[in-house]
């Protein structure tokens, strides 16, 4: 169809319709529709409120509690219908059935809807289903009213020629409609394989993120492929852009391939894995997922850092269960030259070994490391399975060791700064001297 023959198309469709307006059975079809429209919104509501669906639906597999929600819901579409269709059946046998087409049509309508509406029931993205519904709807209108050839056609008939690859509204609406329904089913294979891939203990966390990530990837461009081929295009001719897209990676997209390599390169190697506890500069905390473009570091107090993988690659990291979670904390203290350094060791290996959170496979330790001004300088080490406890039992083993000296009588020394004025505001001399 050419453009004049669209022309010529739309001025005798219009002259149609300017016929039909002249008509009072137009009129009389239009307020049968707008009464039965009426009818139905109030049996709906009143059908609505009359229906617990919580308490009828409890139990029910999940797919029946959402196909009943989504049929009462649609209660008003069902009952215009079927008073529409009644009034039709009337005005069959009352008159001509040509003064009724308008009533044919309108139940027709809503009978497409609501069958749309039930089957598009199983899909739980809302704006897929919007989408998919609305786009279901208009192809059956067309298609009642006998235009949808007319309407393919002349989106047809417009093109756009680009190397050997020919484009119309019509191959765009299509391939769009057909790339929605392709990643809507690999999503859901995508999941199905995802469960089972992490319900299997073999695995090791990381491989089983490279896993998903690989399988979700190569169904995408499986779902894509297919689809262009669908609708007739043909693949190598998509080869002209191919210059385009190098020139965009090579310098708008460099980043984001860059980390996209690097997280397979992380996942490969398995340097860290969900559940690690790592640091990364002056971020730490536990990796809670790993992504195509970043990882997610959990913090502990609800922050949640996201790291580049490039910078993973690049930069150094610290990984507290790389290969063991057993972690070694020191602690370092001292004392005044009163105390028995001996004593003092003994306390404090004592009071590591009955702090709970401390290995007990791996003895604490404590060592004299300096004479200092101030008094003697210990180290106390002790070991934890969880580098996550670090914080929390170096503090219980710092508050026993207080309490255990002041039992004993060991004082920790402290600085004492003594200031002495000389004559009013003359300069002031300061020493600094140390409690023993």
């Amino acid at each position: 169809m050419d453009l004049h023959e669209t022309l010529d198309w739309l001025l005798s469709a219009a002259q149609s319709v300017g016929a039909e307006f002249t008509s009072p059975w137009f009129y009389f079809q239009v307020g049968l529709l707008l009464a039965g429209g009426g009818m139905a919104y109030l049996a709906g509501a009143a059908i609505r409120s009359r229906i617990d669906l919580t308490s009828r639906v409890m139990g029910w597999p999940a797919p029946f509690r959402y196909s009943l929600r989504v049929t009462i819901d649609s209660i008003s579409t069902a009952v215009f219908t079927v008073l529409v269709a009644l009034e039709r059946l009337v005005m069959v046998h009352a008159t001509w059935p040509s003064r009724s087409y308008l009533l044919a049509t309108g139940a027709k309508l809503g009978a497409a809807w609501l069958v749309i509406r039930l089957v598009t029931s199983v899909i739980r993205n809302p704006f897929i289903v919007r989408v998919v519904s609305i786009s279901a709807w208009l192809v059956a209108a067309l298609s009642i009213i006998g235009q949808l050839d007319n309407v393919l056609d002349a989106l047809d008939s417009v093109s756009v020629v680009l190397g050997g690859l020919r484009l119309t509204p019509l191959v765009v609406i299509k391939l769009g409609v057909l790339l929605i329904v392709a990643l809507w089913l690999t999503n859901i294979a995508s999941n199905f394989v995802e469960s089972r891939i992490t319900r299997s203990g073999d695995l090791t966390p990381s491989i089983q993120v490279l896993l998903i990530k690989m399988v979700r990837l190569g169904l995408m461009i499986f779902a894509i492929t297919l689809a262009l081929s669908a609708v007739g295009i043909n693949l190598s001719a998509l080869a002209v852009f191919s210059g385009a897209v190098g020139v965009g990676i090579g310098f708008g997209l460099q980043k984001i391939v860059a980390n996209f390599i690097s997280g397979i390169i992380l996942l490969a190697d398995k340097s860290v894995k969900p559940g690690d506890l790592v640091t990364i500069g002056d971020n730490s905390g536990r990796i809670s997922a790993m992504n195509t473009r970043y990882i997610s570091v959990a913090a502990g107090d609800g922050r949640e850092f996201l790291i580049p993988n490039e910078d993973l690659v690049t930069q150094k990291v610290t990984n507290w269960t790389y290969t063991d979670k057993n972690t070694l904390v020191k602690v370092n203290f001292g004392t005044n030259y009163d105390a028995d350094p001996r004593l003092v060791c003994k306390l404090a290996i004592e009071t590591a070994a009955t702090t709970p959170l401390a290995l007990k496979n791996k003895p604490p330790n404590c060592l004299l490391t300096e004479f200092a001004e101030a008094g003697m300088k210990f180290s106390l080490t002790f070991w934890v399975a969880d580098p996550s406890d670090m914080d929390k039992t170096k503090s219980e083993v710092m508050l026993s060791l207080w309490e255990a000296f002041k039992r004993e009588g060991i004082r920790v020394p402290y600085p004492v700064r003594e200031l002495r004025v000389r004559g009013g505001a003359l300069p002031v001399e300061t020493s600094v001297e140390v409690s023993n």
